[in-house]
Order: C-alpha cells, then sequence, then structure tokens
C-alpha cells in the first residue's frame, strides 16, 4: 500500500462518494450540512468545489437529520444533491438548480437512473410520500410516481439491473429491479435483513458479491453471493449489542466506528475496511485472510470510498485526505451472466411486501406466501422473524 496524495483539509469527513468513471470524489462535513468536491490523480487532491459550507453546524444533542443526499451522474462530472428544500446540481462551472422538484417536509434521498436520464428521489411529495418515490425526467422536467425505496438506489457494474432498500424498524428488504424505464420495477426476489439503519449496498468490481453496512443496533457487516444472494460473510464490528437497555459504554463505542468505512477495491475479492484505530483492513472474502495497514496513527477513519481507478480514498478525524495505491489487480468488464441469470430466476413484483415476495436472509428461502405459516421459531432466529412467528400464532 502506498500513499499517492494527502491533504489536510482542516475538515472531518463523515462520508466519501467516488463518481463511478471520472476522478471526483464527494466528501461530506461531519459539523455541518455541506459537500466538499475533490479531484485526484498524479499525485494530487485538489479542492473543485463546494455546496452549503456557510450553513449553520449539526446540533451537537439532538438528532439533526439536515444532511444531505447526494449522488453522481453515471457520466458525467455533475452531483446531484438534495434536502427537504430542493435538489442541486454542481458541476465544474457552477451550482444550478433543477427544475421540477417540489419541497416535502422530509430529507430526501437522491439516485440517477443508469442511463443519467432520469432523476429518483424519495419520499414523495404529500401525506403518503414515505409510499412513493418520484421519478424525475430531466430533460422535460415532468414527474411521475414510483414505488417506495428510502435508502439508495445502486446500480449492477455490469448494467441491467439496480438495487435499493425498503427499510422497517423490523425488518428491511434488499429490493431489486431491472434498469429500464422512468421508475423502479422492484423484482420478487428479495433479500429480508433483520432491523433497520442500513447503508446502501455497494457490489464488487465484477458484480459477484455486494456488502451491506448496518444497521440501527450493530456495527454489522455482511457480504453476499451474487446472483444465489448467499450470505458468505456476517460480522460485527467493535463490540455486539449487550442488548436494551444499552450501557452508555457500548453506546460510545459503537458510535467511533464510521458507518461509511467499507469498499470493494479493484481485486474483487477484497474489502476494504476502515478502523477507529487508523488501520484500514484487507479482508479477502475468498481465502478469509485479513491484513492491517496503518495509513493513519491514532487517527480514525472517518470515511473510505473505491475511486473508479481502483485507488481508495481514505479520510480521518483530523481532517486527513489520503488516496492510497492498493494494488494493480484489474478486474476487467464485469461479467453480464449473474445478472441474466438472476433475471431468468424471477419476474417483477405485483405487489412489494413480505407476504408476496419471494425472500431469503442469505441462509434461508421464503417463498411468497410461506412466512403465512411461520409460528414456530427459537431464539438464535432473528428478531423480524420471531416477531411474524408471534403475529401468527395470534392468528
Amino acid at each position: 500500500m502506498e500513499i499517492l496524495a494527502r491533504v489536510h483539509s482542516g475538515v472531518t469527513a463523515q462520508r466519501l462518494l467516488a463518481h463511478p468513471r471520472l476522478a471526483l470524489v464527494a466528501a461530506w462535513d461531519a459539523d455541518r450540512p455541506a459537500i466538499r468536491i475533490w479531484e485526484y490523480g498524479d499525485g494530487h487532491l485538489r479542492e473543485r468545489g463546494t455546496l452549503g459550507v456557510g450553513s449553520a453546524g449539526y446540533a451537537q444533542d439532538t438528532d439533526d437529520e439536515r444532511t444531505p443526499s447526494a449522488a453522481w451522474h453515471p457520466d458525467d462530472p455533475l452531483l446531484a444533491v438534495a434536502d427537504a428544500e430542493s435538489v442541486v446540481a454542481w458541476t465544474p462551472s457552477g451550482t444550478s438548480p433543477v427544475d421540477g422538484v417540489t419541497r416535502t417536509e422530509y430529507q430526501r434521498e437522491v439516485a440517477f437512473s443508469p442511463d443519467g436520464r432520469t432523476l429518483w428521489l424519495s419520499p414523495a411529495e404529500g401525506p403518503d410520500g414515505w409510499e412513493h418515490s418520484v421519478a424525475l425526467d430531466l430533460a422535460s422536467g415532468t414527474t411521475v410516481r414510483g414505488p417506495r425505496w428510502d435508502t439508495g438506489v445502486v446500480a449492477h457494474p455490469a448494467g441491467g439491473l439496480v438495487c435499493t432498500l425498503e427499510s422497517d424498524q423490523g425488518a428491511t428488504l434488499v429490493l431489486f429491479a431491472v434498469d429500464t424505464g422512468p421508475v423502479l420495477r422492484p423484482l420478487r426476489r428479495a433479500l429480508v435483513l433483520d432491523c433497520d439503519g442500513y447503508e446502501a449496498p455497494i457490489f464488487s468490481a465484477d458484480g459477484r458479491h455486494f456488502a451491506v453496512r448496518g444497521n440501527a443496533y450493530d456495527n454489522s457487516l455482511e457480504v453476499f453471493e451474487f446472483p444465489s444472494l448467499r450470505r458468505v460473510l456476517g460480522m460485527t464490528l467493535g463490540e455486539p449489542s449487550p442488548g436494551y437497555p444499552y450501557p452508555q459504554e457500548w453506546l460510545d463505542e459503537m458510535n467511533v466506528w464510521s458507518r461509511h468505512n467499507v469498499a470493494f477495491g479493484s481485486s474483487p475479492q477484497v474489502l476494504w475496511i476502515g478502523t477507529p484505530d487508523g488501520v484500514v483492513v484487507e479482508l479477502d472474502i475468498d481465502e478469509g485472510r485479513m491484513v492491517e495497514h496503518e495509513v493513519l496513527p491514532e487517527v480514525a477513519v472517518t470515511a473510505l470510498a473505491a475511486t473508479a481507478t481502483g485507488e481508495l480514498v481514505v479520510a480521518g478525524a483530523d481532517g486527513t485526505l489520503l488516496l492510497l495505491s492498493v494494488g494493480t489487480a484489474d478486474p476487467g468488464e464485469a461479467a453480464g451472466a449473474p445478472v441474466t441469470a438472476f433475471l431468468a430466476s424471477t419476474t417483477e413484483a405485483s405487489v412489494v411486501d413480505m407476504d408476496h415476495l419471494d425472500l431469503t436472509d442469505g441462509t434461508r428461502v421464503w417463498q411468497s406466501g410461506d412466512l403465512a405459516a411461520v409460528t414456530d421459531t427459537s431464539a438464535a432466529d432473528p428478531s423480524w422473524l420471531r416477531i411474524r412467528a408471534a403475529m401468527n400464532r395470534r392468528g
């Protein structure tokens, strides 16, 4: 591992999002609803633009919900940034509003369609907005309502498929959808995760694995095969949850872990994990081997992202940004065969809920309607399944 560039920005980044093709990275300010755009390459990291740097700082003693959502255009140097008030577009020439977006009571998630023509926003406006999303045609400014989603829309590297989350306090669905058309069209096969509070999934470069970081009650990290959806890795970063009521010592330890600290690198089987100790862990999923790299001695890693060219950008709690070379492996073009196989194994969902989907938790499978017959569970089962069984027993 080699440090290609280092800058001390003076601002702690709580999240990093690299452009899928260009040498650009968006960095969320940990102290206020602001985003800084960095350009990398040729041994440098250079700030190219900012949004919201003059905004008021986050409240220290409450859950401040002003953190903006942002998404890169799949091809162009364009970052869409959304909050409850509006959506703006940053380009190297400046910032401008996106027409056709109405205000909503809640913070919005934003994503581009894989062809870049449509901006997806969630929730929709109105009293039933949480049950719907919005698809905005960027050329005409017209909108149509789409199905519910709430955490990112992530494209498979080979194209043809996207995935997103539909979260609930009891259980979260990882939904898959074809990537054509103005709105998402969820498919019947879905993954179910316990509880809520997960980050958007990330795919490996070859599209044969995806990782999910979460949840609200644990620093969990799970990796699944694609297209099988079989879980190949499940771990807790730090100490596992001791259960409610949570000791303050455990809460403090849980909160030192970044929620945006994992990324797949150019070697498809390698997952990179940033730690509160300034170490970046190189985890080989196939071999189960871990190698530790101390890149920020005694400084917590607050965010980590893989670039379009295979490097890592790492943010530290002291405002440091690093560009790291982590090898020269070239995964080549992601194969479309896994997407083809997945699409052949399922159909479009007529109803998106747990009783009408074909579900897996990465180990077991429930076909549509199976959950209605579940009455017996054990303490080893996830809480969502135990709750469902208890409801079934009550009739």
